[in-house]
């Protein structure tokens, strides 16, 4: 960003500056070394409008490497793909963003409204990063998240919660199993539930706009499980992650609520708990999910650009994952485009994205900030 003559603002992540708005979600881990990186451009005479060009820069992990064909590491390019872990998710759309500029930079113009590459952390876990870069003052008349959307437009996408859900058990010798009560065991019922409340939130996607398409848009995802000390004691604690999903409009405080109920319900009416009720934390996510509504001037920009670049209509879909997004439309009321390339296994082993669709997403972006923003041919 430097190099390409932006002003450049990076600082850490301030826990202090975000946790009272809505839109935190609580962080587990230190934030010392996690920094956002925002570059603005300029023009000498502000005459377009306005641009945020965000993306971020945070990965999950690899999972176990040899159950990948190749190195997550190396960015590997073969038959028109290149792998590697956030190769898709999304360093592709952070290179997009910087090529649209530099192509129109190559072509003689200089934008001539504002514009702000964002490199954001925490997408992966929180929300906390676009949060944080919100509140920091960085607005715009419409931003631009090239997330791996397949060539699409995400027209809504769910909120997502993250908990952990603690079991406390009774220990005893295996000699004497009736004794003791089994916290692992204890906490299957409970996933059991759990189970049940999310096939109950899915049978009601048909009362909800842009899901009524969708058979099971909200995923309950136990993603880490643990529990017990020894092989032959019955153990006596058991810990597990919940990932949730709720449908757009649903306050994250009324989805905790929701699944407090229907543990402290499970629990109460099993003799073996005790009384003890699961004790639920808050660990990362608590965010509402979002609706991007239709005939927005961005948007209008955006598919003729599209058009132009792809020879196709764009077209929009629903995506049951978290995005940046509900950041700048629920708290920044920023229309907010969440378009990218095609891409295969994110989050999974042989991550890839589309070296083509790269390139035409990165063409897109430039004709939306050529019409969006204006243009002014450099002068020599």
């Amino acid at each position: 960003m430097k190099e390409r003559g932006l002003t450049m603002d990076r600082w850490p992540l301030d826990v202090n500056e975000i946790k009272d708005h809505p839109g935190f979600g609580p962080a587990t881990v230190s934030y010392e070394n996690a920094f956002n990186v925002v570059g603005t451009y300029r023009p000498e005479n502000h005459e377009g409008r306005s641009l945020i060009l965000n993306g971020h820069i945070d990965v999950v992990p690899t999972g176990p490497v040899e159950m990948w064909s190749r190195s997550p590491w190396d960015a590997e390019i073969t038959d028109g793909w290149m792998y590697g872990r956030g190769a898709a998710d999304m360093k592709a759309g952070l290179a997009a963003n910087l090529f649209a500029f530099d192509a129109i930079k190559a072509a003689g113009f200089n934008p001539t409204a504002p514009i702000y590459f964002q490199s954001v952390v925490e997408e992966e876990c929180t929300g906390n990063g676009a949060l944080a870069a919100l509140l920091r003052g960085y607005t715009a008349d419409a931003a631009i998240i090239p997330e791996p959307e397949e060539n699409m437009l995400v027209r809504a996408n769910v909120g997502v919660l993250w908990l952990k859900v603690r079991v406390d058990g009774r220990p005893s010798h295996t000699r004497e199993m009736a004794a003791g009560f089994n916290a692992i065991d204890a906490a299957q019922t409970l996933i059991g539930a759990l189970r049940e409340l999310e096939a109950k939130w899915n049978a009601q996607h048909h009362c909800h706009r842009h899901f009524e398409h969708l058979d099971h848009p909200i995923n309950f995802n136990i993603g880490q499980i643990a529990g017990g000390d020894w092989p032959s004691t019955v153990p006596p604690w058991c810990e597990f992650t919940l990932r949730l999903a709720t449908y757009p409009g649903t306050p994250a405080d009324e989805a905790y609520a929701a699944v407090t109920e229907c543990l402290d319900k499970c629990a109460g009416s099993d003799a073996r708990f005790g009384g003890k009720r699961p004790v639920v934390t808050k660990t990362g996510f608590y965010a509402e999910g979002y609706v991007l509504e239709e005939g927005g001037d961005a948007e209008s920009v955006l598919r003729r650009c599209h058009k132009t670049a792809f020879d196709s209509e764009l077209e929009s879909f629903t995506t049951p994952s978290y995005l940046d997004a509900r950041v700048f439309v629920i708290y920044g009321e920023i229309p907010t485009l969440v378009y990218g390339p095609k891409s295969r296994d994110i989050h999974g082993f042989d991550e890839r994205v589309h070296i083509e669709s790269i390139r035409r997403i990165t063409k897109s972006i430039a004709l939306f900030i050529a019409e969006w923003c204006g243009l002014k041919r450099i002068e020599s």
